[in-house]
């Protein structure tokens, strides 16, 4: 069976709405069906499934996708946002840029964009509209700031490059900093032209931010400071050598719980189990696309698309500058369709080695694709965020979207500078 006809059978098995981990199973056994003589045989292939997932780093994703929901239940992007809050609520498009950090913030603790934009639109979607912002605008800021929540370590995608390509967890969390600080402050920077040029409701936000200046500096602190604390010792467990990051994505399961059942004590013993259920419905359709990724991968890998398509790549693209600009366009179009997981740990093994030919650091690549598909959680029509986002706050998907296309092209000058930079990319490596 030819290349082509497994990519047509792929994109057939999406528009008839098969769910892409049964479609990537499909593609993955059918070479093998069809060629008795090709090596990847329907038993190859599951085999190749299993072995997939048998991966330690890979582990450390559910602990994070667990700790994400027991912060979210347990109110800790509530308690970050009051912080936030009481420092900026005064100053021009304060309380938006707090939604913003928060989302920075949040990113740092669950690793995932959807879950970013659960935990923190839930709480800040409302308080923005009581305090006379457009519902709209309010729905977009949050749908595109939670895309940092990919881009912040830690982050379940650059464990999925890890594991695509072999590169370091922990260089790769580093790489991610920078780049997710420079997006945050070119989105707060539209936030405030944003307010110059529309307005802001004075009266309603001095309001609200009053109630939170009341409880006074030290309350406000003590109340967000175990969640201001989180991503510290996360993160702080990783570079100090303590733990792997795997390690400390178990460790994030056990502070979360420790601080919302006896700290904070914003959950109740009985509402864990619930909680395990829902780690479970969300982690479970992510491992059986693992799964079949990786099988996919490896069924492209001995059918040579890697090496076809680098050297058609190479071979009509001889200018560095259009190349990473074709690729850009590519994993952008690749982002609106395809869901993150897959779209990783398939063309990992496809790009790198045509970007590695022309002197990028796989770690600068890494940064480069994930930014890509993180702008794809915001645009139609796969755009995760946007339908978490319509469903917290009952807008239109489409009305979000068209409301957050100056926010999506402050994404893609931060994507073109990255892309063009490395050293916004690989400074905290020394690069």
């Amino acid at each position: 069976m030819s290349v082509a006809a497994v990519f047509i059978i792929f994109v057939l098995c999406l528009l008839i709405a098969i769910p892409i981990s049964i479609s990537l199973g499909i593609v993955s056994v059918l070479p093998g069906s069809f060629d008795p003589s090709f090596t990847a045989s329907g038993s190859y292939a599951i085999r190749s499934m299993l072995g997939g997932i048998d991966s330690f780093p890979l582990l450390a994703v559910p602990m994070f996708v667990l700790a994400g929901i027991i912060m979210a239940h347990g109110q800790i992007s509530k308690r970050l946002f009051d912080v936030f809050a009481y420092f900026l609520g005064k100053r021009t498009a304060g309380v938006p840029c707090a939604v913003i950090i928060t989302c920075l913030f949040y990113g740092a603790i669950s690793g995932s964009a959807p879950a970013t934009v659960a935990a923190v639109g839930s709480m800040t979607i409302p308080f923005l509209t009581e305090m006379g912002y457009d519902k709209k605008f309010s729905v977009a800021i949050v749908a595109v700031a939670g895309g940092l929540g990919v881009i912040i370590p830690p982050s379940i995608p650059f464990i999925m490059f890890a594991m695509a390509s072999g590169e370091s967890v922990s260089d790769l969390f580093l790489a991610g900093i920078v780049p997710g600080c420079l997006i945050a402050l070119l989105l707060m920077s539209y936030a405030v032209y944003y307010c110059k040029k529309n307005g802001e409701d004075r009266e309603k936000i001095d309001e609200k931010v009053g109630a939170l200046k009341k409880k006074g500096f030290l309350r406000v602190v003590r109340e967000g400071f175990f969640a201001l604390l989180s991503p510290v010792i996360i993160l702080g467990c990783i570079y100090s050598g303590i733990a792997s990051p795997t390690e400390a994505a178990v460790i994030s399961v056990f502070y979360a719980l420790i601080v919302s059942l006896f700290i904070y004590k914003s959950l109740k013993f009985r509402d864990v189990w619930t909680i395990f259920v829902e780690a479970v419905h969300t982690y479970g359709p992510i491992l059986f696309i693992l799964a079949a990724s990786t099988a996919f991968s490896r069924v492209l890998t001995l059918m040579q698309v890697p090496q076809v398509v680098s050297e058609w790549i190479l071979t009509h693209f001889t200018n560095s500058v259009i190349l990473f600009l074709v690729i850009n366009v590519f994993l952008l179009i690749v982002g609106m369709v395809m869901d993150t997981t897959p779209a990783i740990l398939i063309l990992t093994p496809i790009l790198l080695p045509i970007v590695t030919k022309v002197g990028m650091n796989p770690v600068h690549f890494a940064v480069i694709m994930v930014v890509n598909l993180a702008i794809g959680f915001v645009t139609p029509p796969i755009g995760v965020n946007l339908f978490v986002a319509s469903s917290l706050s009952g807008v239109p998907v489409m009305d979000i979207a068209k409301k957050s296309i100056p926010l999506i092209v402050i994404f893609l000058a931060a994507l073109l500078l990255i892309t063009f930079i490395p050293g916004i990319s690989l400074a905290v490596l020394g690069g």
